[in-house]
């Protein structure tokens, strides 16, 4: 954050924008969004197959690869330039393809809402071809990665057009012209 002569020394600001919000992930909440995979495949054990473990563990990569190819479509769709500006990342709780530096509020928006929902049709589509535990762990593994930024995005609520994000290891910040 750089701090311009003009402005209030407490008021943190990233060149003409000033810091809006800034939320941290508390630990105990890190804790079980870490330990949330493996109950998700206890449960799918206990309910659906004795093989759902193994299950997760393939739905991972396959849900992050989903996640990639949609999120970096949708960024060149927009026409926002992505090389060194997103980046992927396996740290907790931005897992998946995330903004490496600030990154506009309302083309992240659209990028999580599309993956959102594309990602569900895809997991729907593999109902026909694979086991229903597989495409359960699926739908799970796909709203674990999801869910810190759409808590996040409610978190900040509606924010103007020209409004950034900045992520950090376990905390993100909203700035505004």
């Amino acid at each position: 954050m750089v701090r311009t002569k003009d402005t209030d020394k407490s008021a943190a600001t990233y060149y003409h924008y000033k810091l809006i919000k800034k939320m941290t992930v508390p630990r105990p909440v890190l804790l079980i969004f870490q330990w949330a995979p493996l109950l998700f495949a206890v449960a799918e054990t206990f309910t659906l197959s004795v093989f759902s473990v193994v299950y997760c563990m393939i739905a991972l990569p396959v849900v992050l690869w989903i996640h990639y190819v949609i999120a970096r479509s949708v960024l060149l769709i927009a026409g926002y330039p992505v090389r060194k500006r997103w980046r992927f990342t396996l740290n907790l709780p931005w897992v998946g393809y995330m903004p490496e530096q600030y990154a506009p509020y309302r083309l992240f928006r659209a990028a999580q809402l599309h993956t959102f929902w594309i990602g569900f049709a895809v997991t729907a589509m593999f109902i026909v071809w694979t086991p229903p535990a597989f495409t359960v762990s699926l739908a799970l593994i796909h709203l674990w990665i999801l869910g810190p930024r759409f808590y996040i995005l409610l978190r900040f609520g509606w924010r103007r057009q020209d409004d950034m994000l900045k992520f950090g290891p376990a905390e993100a910040a909203c700035y505004s012209p």
